[in-house]
């Protein structure tokens, strides 16, 4: 039996972990599995048809408890006691909820304090009682309520039975149903590098260039005391290692790419070159973006931005990147006058690219295909992309479709969202020594100055 004290509007934990308002969905999920054989039955409640509007949720029926995340930011913003018996709870030190300690109405006015009169839902055949940050339900039948007058502690039982809660909710603000998910706690922080929002640098030709990144981090003040601090940072194709960790710091993972699953629908000419070196994915999790460098030139070649929606293969491994670009609809592909839409072909211009009058699609992480694909013309036939690991082939998500448009790759669900975003350069790329070279020159000027 869990063991655990309440912070109201803060956290549920204990010393060894607490599970914290605002955490992100993936820390939870790290948290749960440190505790394997002392957490057990977990269940991941989500919706696929409407990832966006369902909450999504952690239950853990064996403990009696349930994580409520907000869908759409994947934060935590409701922690649920479901089942007071399963569990040991205590406020202050002192125990509140355990075999040995009944929360009645009595108990729970002793360990929390006076509040406001509860309220009746008669439908469900309950009073809640509000504190801060907190409720507490409490099972009555629908007699009792003609009785009712000053509180839900002035009710008279008959032979002196008072009810017990039966459930009791943690949340931020004053109103469970009005509650908002706070922001991502400094205690959440573990000095990572969070994402607030990214932009993707285009030309005016329709040529992507790079990112541009708002982040945020633990920092801290003249007071030393620990704080958010704010900054922007761009990366770029054409950026060494040496470049992108300078900007972005350490990767979270390098995972050096055997194999290209992609490379059959390349020309046989690419397709028979053979390297001898890997190309290398810098993954950033918790900005959601992995970094994919060139083994001949250890240069950047493409970027990855995850949406990670719940349902897809990678799910939890990444936060959301918060990404948004528009892009322009190309003259040829706008529809005749005939009603069909007209084909476009690596014959289109420039000059018919630039001068297209209609309004630019804007396109972020929460934007849907179907949307997407209406108007403009991807490529007609998608790639179909079917993920396992390496040592299980089974796949319980079924595979995802990537479409082609310019230089971006949307990988997307049956659902119609987007899972990612694959960018990369079309632009040559300079060896690495050449880029040695240019360091070296610009370290030499820098000398001399």
């Amino acid at each position: 039996m869990l063991d655990l004290e309440i912070v109201p509007e803060i956290s549920l934990g204990c010393d060894a972990w607490e599970f914290v308002l605002g955490m992100h969905f993936s820390q939870a999920i790290a948290i749960i599995q440190s505790q394997v054989g002392i957490i057990k039955g977990v269940q991941v409640l989500y919706s696929d048809t409407n990832p966006l509007g369902v909450d999504i949720i952690i239950n853990l029926p064996q403990d009696g408890l349930r994580l409520i995340f907000d869908p759409v930011n994947q934060r935590l913003k409701i922690i649920e006691v479901c089942n007071m018996k399963l569990v040991k709870l205590k406020y202050g030190g002192v125990y509140f909820n355990s075999p040995e300690v009944l929360p009645s109405i009595e108990q729970i006015e002793h360990s929390f304090g006076a509040t406001h009169p509860g309220v009746y839902d008669a439908a469900k055949q309950l009073f809640a009682l509000h504190f801060r940050g907190l409720s507490f339900y409490f099972p009555v039948d629908s007699k009792l309520h003609a009785g009712y007058a000053h509180g839900l502690g002035s009710l008279v039982f008959l032979s002196g039975a008072s009810p017990v809660v039966s459930k009791m909710s943690l949340y931020a603000g004053s109103n469970v149903a009005e509650n908002k998910t706070p922001p991502l706690p400094l205690s959440c922080y573990h000095r990572q590098l969070y994402l607030e929002s990214a932009t993707v640098l285009r030309s005016v030709l329709g040529c992507t260039k790079g990112l541009r990144l708002k982040l945020f981090t633990e920092g801290s003040g003249r007071s030393l005391e620990p704080r958010r601090q704010c900054f922007t940072k761009e990366i770029h194709f054409g950026d060494s290692c040496q470049d992108v960790t300078t900007q972005l710091g350490a990767p979270n993972r390098i995972f050096f790419k055997s194999e290209d699953k992609m490379k059959i629908h390349s020309s046989s000419v690419n397709r028979q070159a053979q390297s001898k070196r890997s190309d290398i994915f810098f993954n950033y999790f918790t900005l959601g973006i992995d970094v994919l460098f060139d083994a001949r030139t250890q240069t950047c070649k493409k970027f990855i931005l995850h949406t990670n929606y719940p349902g897809h293969f990678n799910f939890n491994m990444y936060h959301r990147c918060e990404f948004q670009f528009q892009l322009q609809p190309e003259r040829s592909q706008l529809t005749d006058n005939g009603g069909s839409r007209a084909s476009y072909g690596s014959g289109s211009s420039v000059a018919e690219t630039v001068a297209s009058t209609t309004a630019p699609v804007n396109i972020n992480a929460y934007s849907k295909w179907n949307e997407i694909s209406a108007a403009m013309a991807p490529s007609e036939r998608p790639v179909v992309l079917h993920r396992a690991s390496s040592t299980n082939t089974a796949n319980p998500f079924g595979s995802t479709f990537c479409y082609g448009y310019q230089d971006i790759i949307f990988e997307v669900m049956s659902n119609n969202h987007i899972a990612s975003v694959t960018l990369y350069s079309t632009a040559p790329t300079k060896p690495a020594e050449d880029l040695w070279q240019q360091h070296k020159m610009q370290d030499i000027r820098l000398t001399v100055a």
